[in-house]
């Protein structure tokens, strides 16, 4: 078998309808459209989500709030998760999710000061909450921004 004899599953392909070309074809004369009215002119018929004249569905249904573009939403770790490790270890990215602390980075990692740490841990992180930094510079660990 080679690339000259390949052909598509029995079934799978059709020909394309062709309009207006007789009586015989079975879409002659008016081409499948019938007789007058909006969308048997060419250019004719009514734009997405037209509801003929009703009030559109996006228009009947309250808006309310704003999404910004830019926020930002960072994958977030408690100083009580980090207390497993061994005093000493460097927790980057990668450490992270080996743990199982991050499953899904998005624009980053946030460490945050809920809980103890009893440990000097050199943290890597996008972000720190003042708390958190405070409370592993206590432990005599780093907080290093990546």
């Amino acid at each position: 078998m080679d690339l000259s004899n390949l052909q598509p599953a029995i079934g799978s392909t059709k020909n394309r309808k062709r309009l207006g070309r007789g009586p015989g074809s079975g879409t002659g004369k008016t081409s499948g459209k019938g007789h007058k009215g909006q969308n048997s002119r060419s250019g004719g018929g009514v734009k997405a989500g037209f509801e003929g004249g009703q009030m559109p569905l996006q228009r009947r249904l309250p808006k309310r709030g704003f999404k910004s573009l830019n926020k930002k939403v960072y994958a977030l770790v408690n100083l009580r998760d980090l207390e497993t490790f061994e005093a000493g270890t460097v927790i980057d990215l990668e450490t992270y999710g080996q743990a199982g602390l991050v499953n899904e980075l998005r624009d980053g990692v946030k460490i945050l000061g809920d809980g103890e740490l009893t440990k000097a841990l050199t943290v890597k992180a996008h972000k720190f909450s003042k708390s958190a930094q405070a409370k592993i510079e206590a432990a005599g660990g780093k907080a290093e921004v990546l």
